[in-house]
């Protein structure tokens, strides 16, 4: 029950996030182009914005960067399941609004927030050449 909840609570926000901008009529293409909106505050998906968002050194480094920032608990060993987190990469590569959607309990989410916020600044997210807000999902296996 759990699993399909979280499937529909993924495709609701993938939904919600990946509407398009309205664009002006124009006669000339180039104009249209340089009509499209961008809403300063939207937040967008990835797969919508030009350049995705990037972790300094690429997505290997950023999990070597979570594996070697999270730390263990000692009280139950025999923890195992995956963490499913997602957070906004602003304008200014720093991270907001980090939300841990499927936790496995014993701290492990919390630990996750904690080591997230210690990240250093992304690259971004661009559309249209502007630096836009953009969501971003992760997924951390724990074995402890």
């Amino acid at each position: 029950m759990k699993k399909v909840l979280i499937l529909i609570l993924f495709f609701a926000m993938q939904k919600i996030f990946s509407q398009k901008e309205n664009m002006k009529i124009c006669k000339n293409p180039k104009d249209q182009i340089a009509a499209i909106s961008i809403d300063e505050n939207k937040i967008y998906n990835p797969l919508d914005v030009e350049l995705k968002p990037e972790f300094p050194g690429g997505i290997v480094k950023f999990h070597q960067f979570i594996d070697d920032s999270y730390k263990k608990s000692n009280k139950k060993p025999t923890i195992q399941g995956k963490l499913f987190a997602t957070f906004i990469i602003e304008k200014d590569g720093s991270l907001s609004d980090i939300k841990v959607l499927r936790d496995i309990g014993f701290g492990t989410g919390e630990e996750l927030v904690r080591v997230l916020k210690l990240s250093p600044k992304w690259k971004p997210g661009k559309l249209n050449h502007k630096e836009v807000r953009t969501l971003y999902s992760l997924v951390f296996p724990v074995q402890q």
